[in-house]
């Protein structure tokens, strides 16, 4: 396995298959309906304008077995030094440390972007989730319950955060 950037040429393509399936078999994503490959170039876009990376992982053919990126927390200046990331794994590759070394290289670029605070927004029902995120260092920071409506039943979203040692001169404004 080896950590790349994604790119849309080269992994678009693998990283909708990978965002519709979480779409149409769990609740990794509260959305309904799988997205149309379309949609890639503006996600790329916003990615690249943002200066966010998209960290993959591939195997020795580069084909991808799972991506991690950020994003904004919410869109207001006082949380700019704040990200809530995703990671996702193709099916069948789980639990061989793809997420875990994804996850690692996404902190690591956090730090260097000099965040202070990741967020994860996971189905709290998602045991497999929670864990991983509390292998990793970040803690319960609150549950909304039945934030989300999905295969015919009210979803709990729960928040893990982990706190970053950066920014090392935070500013307001």
């Amino acid at each position: 396995m080896q950590l790349v950037e994604c790119n849309l040429v080269e992994h678009g393509g693998a990283i909708l298959e990978i965002l519709n399936d979480a779409i149409l078999s769990s609740t990794a994503l509260y959305d309904y309906a799988p997205r149309e490959p379309a949609s890639m170039t503006g996600w790329f876009a916003a990615k690249q304008l943002g200066q966010i990376p998209v960290w993959g992982a591939v195997d020795v053919h580069g084909g991808l077995l799972g991506f991690a990126t950020y994003g904004t927390f919410r869109p207001f200046p006082a949380f700019k030094y704040s990200v809530e990331h995703s990671v996702y794994v193709r099916l069948g590759e789980r639990g061989r440390g793809v997420g875990k070394a994804l996850m690692q290289r996404l902190i690591e670029s956090a730090k260097a972007q000099q965040y202070h605070v990741m967020v994860g927004a996971i189905d709290a029902a998602n045991e497999a989730s929670v864990a991983f995120h509390q292998r990793l260092g970040f803690e319960h920071s609150g549950t909304v319950r039945q934030a989300g409506f999905k295969f015919g039943r009210w979803l709990d979203l729960a928040f893990y955060q982990l706190l970053l040692p950066t920014p090392h001169a935070p500013l307001d404004g």
